[in-house]
């Protein structure tokens, strides 16, 4: 079996230029009172979850990554792999635990799986 490289889902970037263009928006205001400074904090953290958050998938297993933080489930835990109402890509684990896949959709399904270096179409998957 060969080695699968890693496939990285990541949000759409314009949501990264969103929280550029916010932070030179809020400069203004924060420039008037230094009690207006923290605003400066909202477009900088939504910026680095827009980079940061993610689902990567390789041979091994799944992570995910939040603004804080990071987890990572096996590949042998994963039961299921699924859409919910709301048109988000989950994975149900072996506890029963329904973990919601960041920056996934349902159609790119088929590419997280060719993540583990099988295909859909193989019964033993």
């Amino acid at each position: 079996m060969s080695r699968a490289e890693t496939v990285r889902f990541r949000h759409n970037q314009a949501i990264l230029v969103a929280a550029v263009i916010a932070f030179i928006g809020a400069l203004p205001l924060a420039a008037v009172k230094w009690y207006f400074l923290p605003v400066l904090l909202v477009p900088l953290a939504f910026g680095v979850w827009a980079w940061r958050a993610g689902t990567e998938a390789d041979a091994r297993g799944l992570r995910l990554r939040a603004l804080f933080g990071q987890r990572r489930i096996a590949w042998e835990r994963v039961v299921e792999l699924t859409a919910d109402a709301r048109g988000r890509a989950v994975a149900r684990l072996d506890d029963g635990e329904r973990v919601v896949l960041p920056a996934v959709r349902p159609a790119e399904l088929p590419r997280l799986v060719a993540a583990t270096g099988q295909s859909l179409s193989d019964p033993a998957a």
